[in-house]
């Protein structure tokens, strides 16, 4: 099976990092990944993306031309990034931040990912990594185990009790 993810949103939202997450998760539980990234020019502020692409088979084209799964974390990254998607899109937002999506789905999944980030671990700063436990939780593309794993080694030191906290409230978020 393959699964086919892109993260967008506003550069300093630590999309790219989470990309990197989710492609290590998937090696560490022996699956093909890909992960790739853009940005704009600005240092923060400017619209991001990250794309990850993860196989039980060899994957032999590197670029998502149709997300199964695009988070949105910005309403300027919804309308960029979502005009690709179509009737097998899931489109996971932050409702903090976006409240329209242009594009088809399947799926509309609402989130308070940056509101969780706060109230579990005190800062914004933690939403990506609320952001991956809930696409985890939603399609199950690599194990819980693979995950935290692939979060702790990326992590700073000293923030990997938050980042845990993070991951499961990102998880429980789509239990509810």
């Amino acid at each position: 099976m393959t699964h086919n993810f892109r993260f967008s949103g506003t550069g300093g939202q630590g999309l790219i990092t989470a990309g990197i997450i989710l492609a290590e998760a998937a090696i560490i539980d022996g699956k093909e990944a890909v992960q790739s990234q853009s940005y704009g020019p600005e240092a923060r502020g400017g619209s991001s993306k990250a794309e990850v692409i993860i196989s039980d088979e060899p994957i032999y084209f590197g670029r998502v031309t149709c997300p199964d799964v695009l988070l949105a974390m910005s309403q300027e990254a919804a309308d960029k990034f979502s005009k690709d998607t179509d009737g097998h899109s899931t489109i996971v937002t932050d409702t903090l931040f976006v409240k329209d999506v242009p594009g088809k789905c399947r799926e509309r999944v609402d989130l308070p990912i940056t509101r969780t980030a706060v109230q579990t671990c005190g800062k914004t700063l933690f939403a990506n990594i609320v952001a991956i436990g809930a696409i985890v939780a939603l399609t199950g593309c690599v194990s819980d185990e693979a995950i935290e794993k692939a979060v702790l080694a990326r992590v700073p030191k000293g923030t990997e009790d938050a980042n845990k906290k993070a991951l499961q409230a990102g998880k429980e978020l789509v239990k509810k």
